[in-house]
């Protein structure tokens, strides 16, 4: 079976799924709730809701970590052209190694870094060890974070992860979460727990999402700008 993206084609693909996200991107309008704006920092969110890191400020001192696979490939080079710093990291131990030291650099540097929690293959909602062990490392907090919109427009595509995304014009709302610190010192017990808080957190503010949602909508925060 011949596979629809392959090494001679990727570059094109992107270019062509970077244009049409361009596109989306004038009807899209994200605002922020709770942002404890602290920098450095990790942002841990579900791979569903990856397309929210286009709300979060300062992309050109965000890294994002995407996998080496050939899917990766192309989120890579969109995310590049959009002005994002990426990260390609593995499941294997030697690309786990690199990619954990890379997003050492960019916390040290003052940037912060986004990863996929139970990404980029799941299981669905299953928090690996990859933030909890870079937070451990780094001493940067972690900062769960979830978007959400009440609006038609906002879809759920028929992946493994139900990623959503927008689809015409759409109010988002980038919901943060409380931030997480991890000692040095944390044990394999207290980093299990950390996992756990991570995931409590994002399941909370999913719960929670339609009434922040609500109450920016009262506040009028898309027509502000």
């Amino acid at each position: 079976m011949v596979r629809i993206i392959n090494g001679k084609n990727v570059k094109s693909l992107a270019h062509i799924t970077y244009k049409i996200l361009r596109l989306q991107e004038k009807f899209t309008h994200i605002e922020e709730f709770n942002n404890p704006e602290i920098s450095p920092c990790i942002y841990a969110l579900w791979h569903a809701n990856q397309f929210l890191v286009h709300g979060i400020r300062n992309r050109e001192k965000l890294s994002i970590l995407i996998s080496t696979s050939i899917d990766g490939e192309i989120v890579a080079e969109v995310c590049e052209k959009w002005g994002f710093k990426v990260v390609r990291g593995s499941s294997g131990k030697k690309g786990a190694v690199e990619s954990t030291m890379q997003m050492l650099t960019r916390l040290k540097e003052g940037e912060c870094v986004a990863i996929m929690v139970d990404g980029p293959h799941g299981p669905l909602h299953k928090v690996k060890n990859g933030a909890v062990k870079l937070a451990q490392m780094s001493g940067a907090p972690i900062v769960p974070v979830y978007w959400f919109s009440s609006q038609k427009t906002f879809i759920s595509l028929p992946s493994w992860d139900k990623m959503k995304m927008p689809f015409g014009k759409c109010n988002i709302l980038n919901i943060y979460g409380k931030p997480i610190y991890v000692k040095e010192t944390a044990t394999d017990e207290e980093l299990s727990a950390v996992k756990e808080e991570i995931k409590n957190q994002l399941f909370e503010i999913e719960q929670k999402a339609p009434e922040y949602y609500n109450e920016a909508f009262k506040q009028k925060l898309w027509n502000k700008k």
